[in-house]
C-alpha cells in the first residue's frame, strides 16, 4: 500500500494512470482535479502494488476543500510507503514541508519522485533539487521521473518494491482500481467540464450517475444518465451553452472516452441542475459521496 501525495497539478493522477496502463484517474491543467482517494492496482513479478492517488494538498476554502485535505492526511497513515511528488524546483515549498512533517509524524518510509524531469534539458540541474529535499528529510530514495512519458517509473517501482510485505494479494489479478465503473464514468464527465469551462465554474460542479444499465437486447449498449450539479443559475446557462452547444460538446468528449474505457457503445444523456453553495453544505457533500465515514 503506497500513497502518492503532493501539491496540486504536480502529476499524481498522471502517474497513477501510467502505473496502471489505463485511465482511471482524470487529469486536467486545473488544480484540485482529484477530489477523493482513488486506489490503483498494478503488479510486477510477485509484488502487487496498491497506489492511493490523493487530492493535491492545498489551503482549503470550502468544506469540500477540508474533506480533500483530510483525505490526504489520512492517506499518509497506515501504508507501507509514501511517494512524495515534487516539481524540479531547487527549493522545498510550504506544501511539501507540511507533507514531509506528516510523513515524519507517521514514521512511514518515503520516496521522493521528482516529476517533469523531461522538461529539464540539462539533467545536472536536477542535482540542486535533490540536495534541497535531502536537507529537509532523509528519503529512502530520490527518483527523477516523467509521469507523462513513463521515464523513471520502473526505477520508482524497483525502489518501492523494497517495502512490500509478505502476504496474500489485496485485490484479484484482474482488478485495476477500487472505483466502480459508473464512478469512473462520472469522473470522465467532470474531466470534460474542467477541460471546456473557465474560471471557477468547473470547480463548482459535481457529477452524479443516475442510470447505468446495459440493454437487455444483446447489443451491449450501456444507457448512462448523468446529472451535473452547479452552484449558480448563471453557471447552468454557461454549462449548457447557446442552444445547448456546450453541453453537447462536453457530452461528446465524455462519451468517446467512456466508450474507450468500457469497450462498448454508450448512450449518454446529461442534465444540469443548480444546488447553491453545495461545496459548503454537509448534506449535499454526503449525497455526492464526499464523506470520511
Amino acid at each position: 500500500m503506497i500513497t502518492i501525495c503532493g501539491r496540486p497539478n504536480v502529476g499524481k493522477s498522471t502517474l497513477t494512470n501510467t502505473l496502471v496502463g489505463e485511465k482511471i484517474a482524470i487529469v486536467s491543467p486545473k488544480p484540485q482535479t482529484t477530489r477523493t482517494r482513488i486506489l490503483a492496482v498494478t503488479s510486477r513479478g510477485e509484488t502487487q502494488f496498491v497506489f492511493a492517488d490523493t487530492p493535491g494538498f492545498h489551503r482549503a476554502r470550502t468544506k469540500l476543500g477540508d474533506y480533500m485535505d483530510d483525505v490526504v492526511r489520512q492517506s499518509v497513515a497506515d501504508v507501507d510507503a509514501v511517494v512524495l511528488m515534487a516539481e524540479p524546483v531547487p527549493q522545498v515549498g510550504d506544501i511539501e514541508k507540511k507533507l514531509i512533517a506528516r510523513i515524519k509524524e507517521n514514521g512511514v518510509p518515503a520516496v521522493l519522485a521528482v516529476n517533469k524531469a523531461d522538461t529539464v534539458q540539462d539533467k545536472r540541474n536536477i542535482l540542486p533539487v535533490i540536495a534541497a529535499y535531502s536537507a529537509e528529510y532523509d528519503f529512502a530514495a530520490i527518483v527523477p521521473i516523467s509521469a507523462q512519458t513513463g521515464d523513471g517509473v520502473e526505477e520508482l517501482l524497483e525502489e518501492l518494491d523494497r517495502f512490500a510485505q509478505p502476504g496474500p494479494a489485496l485485490f484479484p489479478d484482474d482488478v485495476i482500481s477500487d472505483q466502480p465503473e459508473k464512478q469512473i464514468c462520472a469522473e470522465i464527465v467532470r474531466e470534460k467540464l474542467l477541460l471546456c469551462l473557465d474560471q471557477e465554474i468547473p470547480h463548482g460542479t459535481a457529477v452524479v450517475v443516475t442510470k447505468f444499465a446495459e440493454r437487455d437486447d444483446g447489443s451491449g449498449i450501456i444507457d448512462l444518465d448523468v446529472t451535473i450539479y452547479c452552484e449558480k443559475q448563471s453557471h447552468k446557462g454557461i454549462i449548457i451553452g447557446k442552444k445547448g452547444a456546450m453541453l453537447k460538446h462536453i457530452g461528446e468528449l465524455a462519451r468517446h472516452d467512456i466508450e474507450d474505457f468500457m469497450g462498448t457503445k454508450v448512450f449518454l444523456q446529461t442534465w444540469v441542475k443548480v444546488k447553491e453553495n453545495w461545496r459548503d453544505r454537509d448534506g449535499l457533500l454526503r449525497n455526492f459521496g464526499f464523506t470520511n465515514e
